[in-house]
């Protein structure tokens, strides 16, 4: 049964197949472009948000402030870069209220103008009072804002920012001591992100500074800030970022140490120490930003509050601050997941909350990769094998399913094992199977309607064909056997016919003939199956069911022989010869089907009980009657009348087969009709009883009332001839016919 299937829905399992195997492809060679990066990217916003929507409220374990260099701050403080005194009277206010480390989202490139150093220079340029130039001259170093700040950074642990160009010429300041300590001593393999040049703060700040992390971005190909780097490198020496820097000044770390694997024969980056703190990361050293939230998920404190102690200054025991801003003329504002115009030194504490939290991070586990390509081999073959056999509905209704329930697995994944899958080559393929095959199933619907209609259209009735379109699993064209009732109908004489008009004349009779023959058939729901000639083939019960298809025939049969009563009327007017029709119907067991050559077709029936149709419409004439049934036909209509006609054993049948005559059934109930046929049924009986004397008393006085009846006749003859013969014991009244 399973093969039966797979080899009816070959071309569409196959078309899933290679399917499958495409989007496999384009996971294994196009993860990393930027289409792909796109819809994950897309795909992880959407589920972040999600999650963010359904939980609100992650409370961090370390307490993280921003103080913000607002539009509020730089209205009353003036514009940004403020003097570095307030800058660290800002640093030793926090470093008062208890703040465990400080981080400037600023780098400090060049030294601030002292004025009292400028105006000893022009003091010097006239010398003459040595005394005023002492007095001045004591006062530079305590006007000197570089020296005011670098003495505050030793206040508490604070971190300057620096910043890598790839611009080899672009040197700016001398980069720190490396705090990037390696577990293996081959780093020449290790992929990062590699940067030639460099600028960073002043000597004398970068000097005094506890800690210093590059404060660069790495935003992905559509410019959103999904992932940030902890390691970049420059010329052979690794640094550590912002975040990544505050975190080990946290932990009380002397060093970050980076935890490396054997990756495809070389080293590759698995994570990160601080201390006793794990992160894992990619094998370029970033990590996913596990946002809070939106702008301002974590307390903000307006700068110019700091300066003016209109704050709490309890909020900072213990905390982490970070000072950067969200003023949007400074134009520190990042497109992330959570918001478009997203300060960026909340992106920082973002990162520094993952860090010192690692079990917020989500993952991209090793496995992640030989997972998802499982994935897609069960997708794909489970759809390219179970949707060819649905309807659209059915199909579109699976697939919703199929990627509801990838959603569902996607979020669990997110949100109870903190893993990011990447999906979107799991939904395409769920996607793209259930569009295809709704696709395939709408062409092959439609190519099934076409061919319904050009093999049935002109044979079968319009209901039959909106029934078949509607339901077409009902409609097997392969070929059966069944019971079914077959008509032949043949125009006698024909050939005389034909001789007495011509072509045009005769192509016009059969026209005006066939078109409500063929009318009638339909409205009896028969199928015709030919014209040969003045000859017409139907037959009942296929191939739609139909219970009635004895009586339908029987009754089409009637109507038939008052069409061609009604159309002799009108040839007679115009001078046109008479016809006659004789017709067979036979029920019996018929193969039916869409039978014959690679280049000629038709769907027709084939059986003894077909040819037997066409003997009984032979026999029509011989026993001068219109219409001829088997037994069969008979016993499925117990409401009719029957006139028995002759048990006959036709050219080509050794069985004797009875056949009658049916009686149109406003006829029947006409006591006449009745009493005839009670003494027809005693001659008869006679007859097989072989009373020669009784019988042939008995048809005389039937044809004495019904001289038309051409059956009387041939029963005398016969038994003129078989009184004088010696029968078998078991003769049955049967008659062979010799000829067709």
């Amino acid at each position: 049964m399973f093969l039966a299937y797979l080899n009816k829905h070959r071309r569409s399992i196959l078309i899933g197949f290679t399917v499958t195997i495409l989007i496999m492809m384009v996971e294994y060679f196009g993860s990393e472009s930027s289409i792909m990066q796109r819809i994950n990217g897309l795909i992880y916003d959407v589920r972040l948000n999600v999650q963010l929507q359904l939980t609100p409220t992650r409370k961090s374990d370390t307490t993280i402030i921003v103080i913000d260099i607002d539009e509020k701050s730089l209205e009353k403080e003036g514009r940004w870069p403020w003097s570095r005194v307030k800058v660290a009277k800002m640093i030793e206010k926090l470093a008062d209220a208890g703040a465990v480390v400080v981080t400037l989202d600023a780098i400090f490139t060049e030294p601030e103008r002292n004025p009292v150093a400028e105006t000893i220079e022009l003091m010097k340029q006239n010398p003459t009072n040595k005394r005023l130039l002492e007095t001045v001259g004591a006062y530079q170093e305590q006007a000197d804002a570089d020296t005011l700040m670098a003495k505050s950074l030793q206040s508490t642990d604070v971190v300057l920012g620096m910043l890598f160009v790839d611009d080899p010429n672009t040197r700016v300041g001398k980069l720190p001591t490396s705090v990037i300590t390696f577990d293996t001593e081959d780093r020449t393999t290790i992929a990062s992100l590699p940067y030639s040049g460099h600028v960073n703060n002043v000597p004398i700040l970068q000097e005094n500074s506890p800690g210093t992390g590059y404060i660069n971005s790495t935003p992905e190909t559509d410019g959103f800030l999904r992932r940030t780097s902890l390691i970049a490198q420059h010329e052979g020496q690794f640094y550590p970022s912002l975040a990544l820097e505050t975190a080990r000044l946290f932990a009380l770390a002397d060093e970050v140490q980076v935890i490396t694997a054997d990756l495809d024969g070389s080293r590759g980056m698995t994570g990160v120490k601080i201390g006793r703190k794990n992160i894992p990361t990619d094998v370029y050293g970033r990590i996913l930003v596990p946002y809070k939230g939106p702008a301002r998920s974590y307390p903000y404190i307006s700068a110019t509050d700091l300066l003016h102690d209109n704050i709490d200054v309890e909020l900072f025991d213990s905390a982490v601050v970070l000072i950067g801003t969200s003023a949007v003329g400074n134009a520190d504002l990042r497109a992330t997941p959570v918001g478009v115009q997203y300060p960026g030194v909340e992106v920082h504490a973002n990162v520094v909350d993952a860090l010192l939290n690692p079990k917020i991070i989500p993952s991209e586990p090793d496995w992640m990769i030989s997972g998802i390509f499982a994935l897609l081999m069960l997708i794909g073959i489970n759809l390219s094998v179970a949707l060819p056999r649905l309807g659209p509905l059915s199909i579109a209704l699976n697939g919703v399913a199929i990627v509801s329930l990838l959603v569902v697995l996607d979020y669990y994944a997110w949100s109870v094992q903190k893993t990011s899958l990447p999906m979107a080559t799991t939904l395409m393929l769920a996607f793209t199977l259930t569009i295809l095959n709704i696709a395939v199933g709408y062409f092959t619907e439609s190519g099934r309607r076409k061919q319904i209609k050009g093999i049935f259209d002109q044979y079968v009735p319009p209901a039959h064909i909106d029934a078949m379109l509607e339901h077409p699993e009902l409609l097997d064209t392969s070929g059966i056997r069944k019971e079914m009732t077959v008509l032949f109908s043949d125009i006698r004489s024909f050939t005389s016919i034909s001789e007495k008009l011509t072509a045009n004349e005769l192509a016009t009779l059969l026209s005006r003939y066939f078109s409500p023959i063929t009318k009638s058939i339909f409205e009896h729901n028969g199928t015709i199956d030919k014209y040969v000639g003045d000859m017409v083939m139907a037959f009942w019960n296929a191939p739609l069911n139909d219970e009635n298809h004895v009586a339908n025939a029987i009754k089409c049969s009637f109507d038939m022989l008052d069409i061609t009563e009604m159309l002799t009327k009108e040839f007679e007017k115009e001078g046109w010869p008479e016809i006659k029709v004789g017709i067979g119907l036979n029920t019996g067991e018929m193969n039916v089907g869409d039978m014959g050559s690679e280049y000629r077709r038709a769907y027709t029936v084939l059986g003894d009980a077909v040819n037997l149709g066409s003997r009984l419409e032979s026999l029509t004439k011989f026993y001068g009657v219109d219409l001829l049934v088997n037994e069969t036909c008979v016993a499925h209509c117990p409401e009719m009348t029957f006139r028995p006609m002759d048990k006959v054993r036709v050219k080509g049948k050794d069985t004797a087969v009875s056949i009658f005559e049916p009686i149109r059934p406003e006829v029947a109930t006409n006591q006449q009709v009745i009493d005839e046929l009670e003494q027809y049924h005693e001659a008869y009986q006679g007859y097989l009883d072989q009373n020669w004397p009784v019988a042939t008393e008995k048809f005389n006085a039937l044809i004495r009332k019904n001289p038309d009846r051409k059956i009387y006749s041939i029963y005398l003859e016969r038994i003129d001839i078989l009184k004088h013969e010696s029968l078998e014991a078991d003769w049955d009244g049967s008659f062979t016919h010799t000829s067709k």
